[in-house]
């Protein structure tokens, strides 16, 4: 697995929407932007990066440079550029559309199975396929350090926490959603704040039920989908190793009693 942090800027949030731009209104009287669709070839040289660029980042991570991208839609880096002006905003397109459909296979799972621990399962399972593990945004993976380590408190320095505390035992490690610099009301919030909350729903239902660990947390199940994706150069060791992975994983998390 090849997760990299990498910088997000408020900036980010101008990320350009797929399918349409922005112009603005004719005669200069400021009477508000309107959208005219992108000609075919733009919009097919878009679709081509943003694959590239799931491709890229799923195998090297969200440190890999512009210039791979472009090499792997095979167009100029330029036109990268102007389509994602800086790299953070690529990066948070990739992030955001990840998280969105993890969030939709969770609830999913949450829907389709009545039994708590099918429902978690194929959860895993599903997400592990589909590689979404190997793109999901850096902060979703960053698991935070309890306040007091050693009897050292976490004090002014510790991270900004931007969703609701997890369900998790006391004393156990917290996976938190962190701002390397603060960002209000961004989509990328709501977007994690629903994948969290779906997911502490499948594991409150497999917690109750007695078939999951009690000192299991979502950071715990999110962090199988990461470490049960990984990248192998052979599609089809890949998928074996997944599988194999995610077995074993799912053994852990399993309750003994």
């Amino acid at each position: 697995m090849h997760i990299q942090d990498t910088h997000w800027s408020p900036a980010s949030a101008l990320a350009s929407g797929g399918g349409t731009v922005s112009a603005a209104a004719g005669s200069g009287r400021g009477d508000g932007p309107r959208t005219t669709p992108l000609r075919v070839d733009a919009q097919r040289n878009l679709e081509h990066v943003l694959r590239a660029a799931r491709e890229v980042f799923g195998e090297l991570g969200y440190g890999a440079p512009m210039e791979d991208v472009a090499r792997r839609a095979r167009v100029g880096v330029g036109t990268v550029y102007r389509r994602f002006p800086s790299k953070d905003v690529l990066v948070r397109r990739i992030a955001e559309e990840e998280t969105s459909r993890l969030t939709d296979q969770a609830r999913a799972a949450l829907g389709q199975e009545d039994e708590p621990w099918s429902a978690l399962a194929r959860f895993l399972r599903t997400s592990v396929a589909s590689g979404a593990g190997r793109l999901l945004p850096p902060q979703v993976l960053r698991v935070g350090v309890p306040e007091e380590v050693g009897g050292v408190s976490a004090g002014a320095g510790a991270e900004e926490t931007r969703v609701p505390q997890q369900r998790t035992q006391p004393g156990a490690a917290e996976l938190r959603l962190v701002a390397e610099e603060p960002v209000a009301g961004g989509a990328d919030d709501a977007g994690a704040a629903a994948l969290l909350d779906v997911v502490g729903r499948l594991v409150d239902r497999a917690r109750a039920a007695g078939e999951l660990r009690p000192d299991v947390s979502v950071s715990d199940v999110l962090l199988v989908i990461a470490t049960a994706a990984p990248s192998l150069p052979d599609a089809a060791q890949q998928a074996a190793a997944s599988a194999r992975l995610l077995d074993i994983l799912l053994e852990g998390l399993r309750s003994r009693s």
